[in-house]
């Protein structure tokens, strides 16, 4: 069972060679440090506690991102242990500092997707700008040959999961409600 999902994961990955040009590099590498340790979610965060209308909101990402980071980086990550693609294909040629972390589930989907949900559950227009950015964010992971489909999918699950855990309980209280 593992080896079809491999074979099916490399599949994946090689068809993206057919996209790869010198000005999509450049865009990738930019989308994937834009989710570096989360800092984008992180400060969006930080910025909508500033403002009254969006406070709830901001304890929203930052809660989710907090659940994200011990549920994906904390736990499952060292638990699973899988090693990502390049490590596994030595033929390929990273364009990016190779991540020194374990592969499933993908921490930049995760966290793009925990924080970006959370928006949307709060504001419809401005979610759909977030979630479109953490698609962005989690594409550039495949692209760059660091993480497998497999990877990505995994990491979107929890990245939602955390959304929801994390905006049940900042609804649940009694400060974020006044």
């Amino acid at each position: 069972m593992y080896d079809k999902i491999l074979n099916f994961d490399f599949a994946v990955l090689e068809a993206l060679d057919i996209i790869r040009t010198d000005f999509l590099n450049t865009v990738m590498l930019f989308a994937t440090r834009l989710g570096d340790k989360g800092i984008i979610w992180i400060i969006l965060g930080i910025v909508l506690l500033f403002f009254k209308k969006t406070r709830k909101t901001g304890a929203c990402v930052l809660a989710a991102l907090l659940v994200n980071f011990a549920l994906v980086n904390l736990t499952i990550k060292p638990l699973v242990g899988r090693l990502r693609p390049f490590e596994l294909r030595e033929s390929i040629k990273l364009i990016l500092p190779p991540p020194h972390d374990y592969s499933f589930p993908s921490g930049h989907a995760s966290a793009s997707f925990a924080a970006s949900v959370s928006v949307l559950a709060h504001s419809r227009k401005w979610g759909i700008v977030a979630v479109f950015i953490a698609c962005i964010i989690t594409f550039s992971r495949l692209y760059l040959y660091v993480h497998f489909p497999t990877d990505i999918i995994g990491g979107i699950f929890f990245g939602l999961l955390s959304s929801f855990i994390a905006c049940r309980v900042i609804n649940r209280i009694r400060y974020f409600n006044i």
